[in-house]
Formats: structure tokens, C-alpha cells, sequence
């Protein structure tokens, strides 16, 4: 396959994503915009609270959404491998049917909304900058080797977390509509509350809002998490949902060649070997063309660097 022919077929998938994400609100949420999940069962028909931490609530989120992405695959031709170990990239590959050359990386991505800044984000990383990032044959922490797959894409969910007054993790809900007649919960470890339905529980997350982009296009110049390999992701969620990252007008092949060279390529700055660790710096360093960046918002000001 050519790469007009690569390129048609990544659009079009680019395509169906939109459009199977369009749905995904309506089937995670109620009329009143709270999540549909408002915990987890047990054999005594008691609802325990699902904790607000954020890993859980991505699991959890997840696991509700698989059965409509695996639906999405299967209506379009596409057949999907899970990765094979927990830290491996990505979450899903989508294989065409048709054609098992190609292949799309999709991963799932899940962030919150800042209550104390509005438009604002946690953020999320983009996926390691290292081994098969730099060496795109190699199969070390990924299902496929990264040349093999034909474009890169974040499925994500933006939301709001509930506040901490509006919810007690300590609660197990008897709900009457699916009331036991039995019970033989550990009272003195839980505080015990009655509700008409399951409606009346106060899910931990809501307001949903999906996105799906090409992962180069949500990408910063930084790193997104502490002293892993992660590329780092814009956090402002009107450049979220347009895709527009800082290399939105320099490119994929600028993101690609950047993220290869961050950290480890050097250069004299200011008569010191200095790692480059900036797109400015690694434009200056190729000669490339630095009114291209799209100049990333600070917290503060909600303003361009």
C-alpha cells in the first residue's frame, strides 16, 4: 500500500471515530448529565460508592465503554487485539479485516475538568518517547512495532468530578427497588443510606464531553508525567477538541522527529552542551521554521507563552 492509499484509509477512519463518539454521551450519561455507573453490587444487593481516584474511575470507564467500541470495530470491518500487558502501547489495535496490513493505534484517554479554572484540564501523556517510539521496528512495550500501524489516535472523555462534600466513599446504598430482604453487611465499617432508586445516588463523575484526534496533534513540548519517558498533552479543552497541539501546524514529522531527539540530542546554547528539551530550541537546532508553533497557554493567564 502507498502512501496516498495509507493516508485515504487513515482519514477514513479518523472519520468513523468522529462519528462513533458523537453517540458515546448519550450512552455513559443520564438526562441529568451524571454518569450511569453509581457503583458496584454486591450478593446482598448493597451499592457501594466507586472512589473518585482517577484510575478507578478510568478503568471503570473503560470497561463500560468496551462493549460499544468493540461493536464500532465490528460494524466497520475491523477486528481488535488488546494489549498483551498492562504498560504496553496502545489499549486497543484495530486490524482491517480486508487488509491486515493495516493498523490503527487507538488509546483511551480520561482527564478532569479544573474546578478552579475553567476550560482547563489535568491533562494526560501521549504514550512513552522511548525505545519503540525511537526505533519504530522494535516490539519492546508495544503490541506491534509502531512502523507497522498506519496513524495513532486518542479516544478520550473530558468530565467533572463530584465534589468531595457531595459524596461520602464511606456510604453502602440500599436501594428499595432492588431492596434484599436480607442483610448482612459489615454496618459498623459503613455509613448505611436508604434511597427510593438508583437514580437518587450521586454518580462520582459527570458531564461528559468525548474527543478523538491524532495523538501528534493533542501533543506539548514537555513531558507529561515526572521522570517517566511520557509525552505530555495540551490542557486547554477548546485546543483539545480542535486538535490543536503544538505541532497542529508544523506536522506529524515535526512531532515525530522532535520527540525522538528530545532529551538526547544536544546543542551549544549559550557556549554550553545543552539536552534540547523545547520545540524553539530544536528549531533553532534544524533550522525549521519557529512561526509554525502554536504557542501553548499558560494555567495562569489562560494566555500564550
Amino acid at each position: 500500500m502507498n502512501k496516498k492509499e495509507r493516508l485515504a484509509e487513515k482519514e477514513k477512519f479518523l472519520r468513523l471515530l468522529n462519528n462513533f463518539v458523537g453517540e458515546l454521551g448519550g450512552y455513559v450519561s443520564g438526562t441529568d448529565g451524571q454518569w450511569t455507573v453509581k457503583g458496584f453490587i454486591d450478593i446482598y444487593r448493597n451499592i457501594y460508592t466507586i472512589s473518585s481516584d482517577t484510575k478507578i474511575v478510568s478503568k471503570i470507564l473503560e470497561i463500560h465503554l468496551f462493549p460499544r467500541i468493540l461493536q464500532f470495530a465490528q460494524d466497520n470491518g475491523y477486528s481488535i487485539v488488546l494489549t498483551e500487558h498492562q504498560n504496553y502501547y496502545p489499549d486497543l489495535s484495530f486490524i482491517k479485516q480486508e487488509n491486515p496490513t493495516i493498523k490503527f493505534a487507538v488509546d483511551l484517554k480520561t482527564t478532569y475538568r479544573d474546578p478552579g479554572f475553567p476550560g482547563h484540564v489535568n491533562g494526560f501523556t501521549l504514550g512513552s518517547h522511548g525505545s519503540y517510539f525511537r526505533e519504530r521496528n522494535s516490539k519492546k512495550n508495544i503490541q506491534f512495532p509502531y512502523a507497522e500501524y498506519s496513524g495513532h489516535f486518542c479516544l478520550g472523555a473530558i468530565y467533572t468530578r463530584t465534589s468531595t462534600k457531595d459524596l461520602d466513599e464511606t456510604q453502602i446504598f440500599r436501594v428499595k427497588e432492588i431492596e434484599a430482604e436480607e442483610y448482612r453487611g459489615r454496618e459498623s465499617r459503613y455509613r448505611i443510606t436508604s434511597v427510593d432508586n438508583l437514580h437518587s445516588i450521586t454518580s462520582v463523575v459527570r458531564d461528559f464531553q468525548f474527543f478523538v484526534c491524532e495523538k501528534w496533534r493533542l501533543a506539548s513540548d514537555k513531558q507529561g508525567s515526572g521522570n517517566t519517558a511520557n509525552i505530555g498533552s495540551i490542557t486547554f479543552i477548546e485546543d483539545i477538541m480542535a486538535g490543536n497541539g503544538v505541532f497542529a501546524r508544523l506536522g506529524e514529522q515535526w512531532f515525530d522527529e522532535y520527540w525522538m531527539n528530545y532529551n538526547v540530542t544536544t546543542w551549544m546554547k549559550k557556549g554550553k552542551a545543552t539536552p534540547i528539551r523545547s520545540i524553539e530550541d530544536f528549531l533553532d537546532f534544524k533550522g525549521g521554521d519557529k512561526s509554525l508553533i502554536v504557542p501553548v497557554k499558560t494555567k495562569k493567564k489562560g494566555n500564550e507563552k
